[in-house]
Order: C-alpha cells, then structure tokens, then sequence
C-alpha cells in the first residue's frame, strides 16, 4: 500500500504586509498614560531647609616655627618666604631643624605646577639630609597675606560665608 500524500492549496495567497492596527493601538494607550501621568509629576513638593549659621573657623594649631619650601617654575627655593640658593639649601635646613625635636622636625613641600620634578625631588633629599622627621605636600600655595606678614604658617583668617538666599 502507498501512501499517497495529499497537499491542500490555501485558498488565499499569504499576506506579507506589516499590520499596524495593533501598533496603533499601544501608542495610543502609552499616549493617553503619558498624558494622564504628567501633570502629577510637575506639582511641586514643599521643602523646608534650616537657617544656616555661621560657625567661626578653627583655631590656627600651626606653630610659627613651621617649615615650608616653596619650588617656583624657575627651579628657586623658598624657606618661609626667604629664598635660598641651591648650595645652600641643605645648610640652611639643617641648621633651622637642628634647633627642634626629632617630632617636630616637619617641613612642608609647595611647589608650582611648571616646577622641574627633578628640583623637587631633590628638595625632598636634602630635606631629609638636613634631617626632617615628615615631609609633607601642600596642594595649595601659601595665601600672601601669611607671606606678606612674614609669619610662617600663620594662615589668613577665612572670610565669611554669603548669606544663603532666601527661600520662597
């Protein structure tokens, strides 16, 4: 017996075009959602913020007998607004850290930006043959008013804060 195998032609071709109706119909649901949903989200929420007050800074802790080495773009150094040659240097740190304890012997290292690495590298030797206990690296430059009055270390007291506008 053999099988005969028997095909059924569909009576209309297939359709290969894109049926948008359903498309339609979700953008136009997301549509009416956004549109409902929208004017929730712009109402606004009341926030009460407290007054600020204006705390006075911290006392100034640093000694005047603090030690800072300034670098310039030259390749110059500068002990406490004094500058000193190359040759020099090492002599001159000696003898100011030769007067303090081991604790105490702390300098700080402000170099510029376009300052030689090589310079500063060798501040950072010679100040340890000189016989610093801690380097340190300020980021930030000395204020010159600290420098205009020749107090090392002493640090301009910090203008106060603007008023906070006010709030509706």
């Amino acid at each position: 017996m053999s099988a005969r195998r028997q095909f059924v032609k569909p009576s209309t071709p297939p359709n290969s075009e894109i049926n948008v109706t359903p498309l339609v119909d979700v953008v136009l649901v997301l549509l009416i959602i956004f549109m409902v949903l929208t004017p929730l989200l712009e109402k606004d929420i009341e926030v009460r913020i407290p007054e600020t007050e204006e705390v006075p800074p911290p006392p100034d802790d640093t000694p005047d007998t603090q030690l800072i080495v300034k670098l310039d773009p030259a390749g110059a150094y500068t002990i406490n607004t004094e500058p000193v040659t190359e040759a020099d240097y090492v002599t001159k740190l000696k003898r100011m850290l030769g007067a303090k304890k081991k604790e105490d012997r702390i300098v700080f290292f402000v170099a510029d930006d376009k300052a030689n690495y090589g310079k500063l590298v060798a501040a950072f030797d010679g100040a340890k043959q000189a016989g610093a206990f801690v380097l340190g690296m300020a980021t930030e430059d000395i204020p010159a008013a600290a420098a205009a009055t020749g107090a090392p270390g002493e640090v301009p007291p910090v203008p106060p804060a603007p008023p906070a506008p006010p709030t509706p």
